[in-house]
C-alpha cells in the first residue's frame, strides 16, 4: 500500500516535472520563432526593430546581446550612409568647382595661342589664366588634404616643438603677400621658448589655411596673429577685422563642404576650416571661432603646453 502510493508520487512527480519541461521548451521555441521573425525583419531593412525578452527567460541574454549587436550594426550602418552623403556632396562640389575654373583657364589660353588676342590683352589673358591654374591647384592641395586625413593609413608625427619660433618661420613666408595685398598686420609672439608636441605638416598647414581663409574670403583691412600661454595652453589668436561670419553660420562654419552666404565668398572649397579642426583635434589641440558680421573675426586655436 505504502510502496503504490509511493510510486504514485513518483510518476506524478515525474509528470508533473515533464509538464514543466514541455512548457519552457514551448516557450523557448516560441521565443525562438519571435527571434527569427525580428532578425528577418531586421534583414529586410527594418533597423528599428528590436527583439522583446523578459529578464526571467531563458533566451533573455541572448535577444539582449543580439539587440546589442543590431544596434551597433546601425549606428555604423548610419556612419556609413552620412560618409556616403558627404561624398556625394564632395563630388557634386568637385565637379563644379574644377571644371568650371579649367574650362575658364582653357579658355584663356586657347584665346592666346590662336592670336585671337595680342598685344597687352594677350599678356592680361596669360595672367588670368596663370592665376586660375594656382587657384585650381590650391583647390586639389584642399582636397588632398581632406582625403588623407580621413584615410585609414593617415598618420601624424608628433614631436616636442618650440612653437613661438616655427610660427615665426611660417609666417615671415606670409610678409610680402601682407603687403602685396595691402593688408596691414600685427605679429605678437612670446621671446619667451613655448613648448607643445604637434605634427610639424600639421601645424603649418593649420596656421596657414586660418591665413588664407582671411586673404581670401574676409575683405580684412588689417590681420593680427598672437600668441600666448595661457595657464596650461598655448593659444594662438588670429584675428582680422572683415566682414565677419553670421550668427546662423557659427556653429557650422567647421562643418564639411559648409559655405556661409556672406562670411565666405565662392571661392573655396568649403573643406579647408574642416581640415583646420580635425587636424587640431588629432594632435590634442581646439579650435573656436568668435565673429562680429562686419566687425571682427577671431579664430583661436589652444594646445596643451609641454616642459
Amino acid at each position: 500500500m505504502i510502496l503504490d502510493v509511493t510510486l504514485s508520487l513518483l510518476l506524478f512527480l515525474v509528470l508533473f516535472f515533464c509538464a514543466i519541461c514541455m512548457g519552457k521548451l514551448f516557450s523557448i521555441k516560441r521565443q525562438l520563432q519571435y527571434m527569427t521573425d525580428a532578425l528577418n525583419d531586421i534583414d529586410a531593412g527594418n533597423g528599428n526593430r528590436r527583439i522583446l525578452a523578459v529578464d526571467n527567460e531563458l533566451t533573455a541574454d541572448l535577444s539582449y546581446k543580439m539587440n546589442e549587436i543590431v544596434t551597433r550594426y546601425e549606428e555604423q550602418l548610419s556612419v556609413l550612409r552620412a560618409a556616403e552623403e558627404t561624398n556625394r556632396h564632395l563630388m557634386t562640389s568637385l565637379s563644379h568647382d574644377v571644371r568650371t575654373p579649367l574650362t575658364t583657364l582653357i579658355g584663356y589660353l586657347d584665346a592666346a595661342h590662336r592670336g585671337v588676342v595680342a598685344g597687352q590683352k594677350r599678356e592680361d589673358y596669360l595672367e588670368t589664366a596663370r592665376r586660375k591654374a594656382h587657384d585650381l591647384k590650391d583647390y586639389i592641395d584642399v582636397l588632398f588634404d581632406w582625403f588623407k586625413l580621413n584615410s585609414s593609413d593617415f598618420a601624424l608625427s608628433i614631436e616636442l616643438v618650440e612653437l613661438a619660433e616655427l610660427t615665426r618661420n611660417i609666417l615671415k613666408d606670409w610678409i610680402p603677400i601682407f603687403e602685396e595685398k595691402h593688408l596691414d598686420y600685427e605679429i605678437e609672439l612670446p621671446e619667451k621658448p613655448l613648448y607643445a608636441k604637434v605634427d610639424l605638416d600639421g601645424y603649418t598647414r593649420i596656421i596657414n589655411n586660418l591665413v588664407q581663409n582671411v586673404i581670401t574670403h574676409s575683405r580684412a583691412s588689417q590681420i593680427k596673429i598672437a600668441m600666448a600661454q595661457i595657464e596650461r595652453e598655448i593659444e594662438i589668436k588670429i584675428a582680422d577685422d572683415g566682414i565677419g561670419i553670421e550668427k546662423a553660420d557659427l556653429p557650422h562654419i567647421f562643418e564639411r563642404l559648409y559655405k556661409c552666404d556672406k562670411g565666405r565668398s565662392d571661392k573655396g572649397s568649403g573643406l579647408g576650416l574642416s581640415i583646420v579642426k580635425q587636424m587640431a583635434e588629432k594632435m590634442s589641440g581646439r579650435i573656436t571661432v568668435q565673429s562680429e558680421p562686419n566687425q571682427y573675426t577671431v579664430f583661436t586655436i589652444c594646445f596643451p603646453v609641454k616642459n
